[in-house]
């Protein structure tokens, strides 16, 4: 593929690194991340291969939900440094040719925002409508209180203004109304500021419930609409108001948000949280014509993935890959194998989400909501770095482009001591020594507490894994490597494959005469597989990618192919005389 396009549109092929700067790394030696610290270790990210950086909300906060609760968008929490600091982050993350974006949390505030101070201090407030208020409390349906281990509704009452707030996460996080153009337009005032600091784009927080129209259903926008229907003739009894027709098209907040940005910077990009059935979700790309959100993640393949790891049985992630849509032609799908939250499991059933729990997180303390696990993938996994390996390498030649969440490169546990979500924000182990070089400050003077015992820094860090070929750090360095060089895993034709056994995940991808194929091992087994590749024949060759090595295809299109357990292949097809040295080690195919 030309470079000249796949550069255009960089988010196809991206490597995106999420991390939190409070517990990145500590510069001043406070105890807490910071600007400074995490500019320190762009180099870390630039050998890993990232390019670009996802930062967890950085904004001022009372903190109370890690930093989601925010009450200034426009500054830079003063615990993790200044405006200036956040510059010299972006211009040397820019010299490394890394890419930053940031959260935007523009769901809700904290009710110490200024605006929700003013709004609350009188019904006649300018930002009154800025937030969504009713008398009476509509009926809360229990599936939609996002928090049900501390929140049991959806409103709560305001005892200085006599009137309900509606929050959809915690209630001192006061939901905004973006239906109001005052809102809206707000909200691009703070995109065009951060932008011209250099971000790149924003990922959007929890996206279905930003847009899902709340202010038509309280009462005084049912009695206003009634009042409306009766003023102009209409019997308001025998033809109740329509609550929705009238409503703005909260999809427009979207449209406008993403056009606004390609306005300001033609290669900005929305990735967002869309945790919803892929039928569902299509609509948040902007459905064919892609003008809404760039990127959505799959949590549907996610989760069938760990379901499939349960069984050793690829079967629920091929079963979900062959469901999932195309997205439009730019956008792309986001694919990861842990994020920063729990790891929601809600898309599965409940006999699914048992299988997973019995597996991987059994003991009630490592559950969460009854719905996700608060660990981490190598704790799940038994520290089976075969199996560890193995999960990486699908997550980096799945078709969507691959997300990592701090710490995941080395292999980095959770602590259970810590509440909720909180388990697996632990701060990033950087050596063996104090702190695991995360801070010089006093152990006791830390905000986040390290991990501790078997995956605490005197096990896992990154300097002792840089040094060891055979680290999970140098594994998904090769990765990263492979899979930025084959640009058909993000733009090709996707398809999956029967391997002659379920246990056996085969895909390919193919585009402009250029074909890859990837297979992975769900099983403690050795399996050969045997597979027909349509199109390919004994012209060409299969070059591994990963080892040395090649594959013959047989005048008919058919591959051999033995995977130890556990195991993962890459292979690249092209004639002989192109193959890649290393590729003189060849198995016969029959």
């Amino acid at each position: 593929m030309r470079l000249t396009y796949t550069s255009d549109v960089w988010w196809k092929n991206a490597v995106v690194y999420c991390l939190d700067v409070e517990t990145f790394a500590d510069g001043d030696g406070d105890g807490v991340g910071d600007f400074q610290g995490a500019t320190q270790h762009i180099d870390h990210l630039e050998r890993l291969g990232v390019t670009c950086i996802w930062l967890m909300p950085f904004f001022p906060t009372p903190d109370r939900d890690d930093g989601y609760d925010i009450t200034d968008f426009y500054r830079v929490d003063p615990k993790l440094g200044t405006l200036g600091d956040f510059v010299e982050f972006m211009r040397t993350a820019r010299d490394r040719g890394i890419r930053v974006i940031a959260d935007l949390v523009v769901n809700h505030t904290s009710d110490e925002h200024p605006w929700f101070k003013e709004a609350r201090s009188s019904r006649d407030s300018r930002y009154r409508d800025w937030y969504i208020w009713s008398d009476t409390p509509e009926p809360d349906d229990p599936k939609g209180v996002v928090f049900p281990d501390k929140e049991d509704s959806l409103w709560e009452y305001d005892e200085g203004s006599g009137q309900y707030y509606y929050h959809r996460f915690y209630r001192f996080q006061p939901d905004l109304n973006v239906s109001n153009p005052e809102v809206a337009d707000e909200i691009t005032r703070i995109l065009g500021f951060w932008m011209e600091l250099g971000l790149s784009g924003f990922r959007v927080d929890a996206v279905p419930f930003l847009v899902e129209g709340i202010p038509a259903q309280t009462k005084e926008a049912k009695e206003a609409k009634a009042k409306e229907s009766k003023d102009q003739g209409g019997d308001a009894k025998a033809q109740p108001a329509q609550t929705d027709d009238k409503l703005p098209d909260v999809h427009d907040f979207l449209r406008n948000t993403r056009a606004f940005m390609n306005r300001r910077d033609g290669s900005a990009m929305l990735l967002g949280e869309v945790n919803l059935e892929y039928p569902d979700l299509l609509k948040y790309f902007g459905n064919d014509l892609g003008n809404e959100i760039t990127m959505c993640f799959d949590f549907i393949g996610m989760q069938r993935m760990y379901l499939g790891l349960a069984r050793e049985d690829a079967a629920p992630l091929a079963d979900s890959l062959r469901e999932r849509p195309a997205p439009p032609k730019d956008s792309h799908w986001a694919t990861f194998v842990r994020n920063h939250d729990e790891l929601t499991l809600d898309k599965l059933t409940d006999a699914e989400r048992q299988e997973i729990f019995d597996a991987f997180g059994p003991d009630k303390s490592m559950q969460l909501y009854g719905r996700g696990l608060r660990r981490r993938l190598p704790t799940m996994l038994g520290g089976d770095m075969r199996k560890i390996k193995m999960v990486y390498s699908l997550l980096f030649s799945l078709p969507g482009t691959p997300v990592l969440f701090y710490g995941e490169e080395i292999g980095m546990g959770e602590n259970l001591d810590l509440e909720g979500r909180l388990a697996v924000r632990t701060p990033m182990q950087w050596t063996p020594h104090k702190n695991g070089g995360f801070s010089a400050a006093d152990p006791g003077e830390l905000r986040n507490p390290l991990v501790t015992g078997e995956y605490g820094p005197e096990h896992v860090n990154v300097s002792a894994q840089r040094r060891d070929p055979d680290s999970l750090l140098m594994w998904i360095t090769k990765l990263i490597e492979q899979y930025r060089g084959l640009p058909e895993l993000a733009w090709g034709e996707y398809r999956v494959l029967d391997a002659g056994d379920s246990r056996v995940l085969a895909h390919r991808a193919d585009i402009d005469g250029e074909t890859v194929l990837a297979l992975h091992n769900f099983a403690d087994a050795e399996i050969e597989c045997e597979l027909t590749l349509d199109g390919l024949d004994d012209s060409k060759i299969l070059t591994d990618v990963l080892v040395d090595g090649a594959t013959k295809i047989s005048p008919e299109g058919r591959i051999t192919v033995r995977l130890e357990p556990y195991g993962c292949r890459w292979m690249r097809a092209s004639a002989p005389e192109l193959a890649p040295a290393g590729a003189d080690e060849v198995e016969q195919s029959r």
